[in-house]
């Protein structure tokens, strides 16, 4: 399993239009194949919203990339002014997982 974090610095005042339109973004990658589940993450100490995208495999994400419905979203310009600075990308690869134990 693949997680790609994209932080994205937001201007201090505008932290609530930015949720508004990134929650109401269409869903597209929803829909590619591979892909697990999208995480939106509103910081608590800092100006750095965190967005984590789970995918199957790095292909998938790399497919998702090169899609149309990507460039689309790319080409438009709708929150780029609600920006701090550029969005940074990392790429994670899942090599463990440890959850709470539940008791039955």
């Amino acid at each position: 399993m693949i997680v790609v974090a994209r932080r994205i610095p937001v201007m201090k005042g505008r932290e609530h239009e930015f949720e508004r339109q990134f929650l109401g973004r269409p869903k597209l990658a929803d829909m590619m194949p591979g892909f697990i589940r999208n995480e939106f993450l509103k910081p608590l100490n800092n100006d750095y919203y965190i967005v984590l995208s789970y995918w199957e495999s790095r292909e998938d994400f790399e497919a998702w990339m090169k899609s149309e419905a990507y460039q689309k979203i790319q080409a438009r310009k709708t929150n780029r002014d609600l920006l701090a600075g550029p969005i940074q990308l990392d790429l994670h690869e899942v090599i463990g997982i440890s959850e709470r134990v539940r008791e039955m």
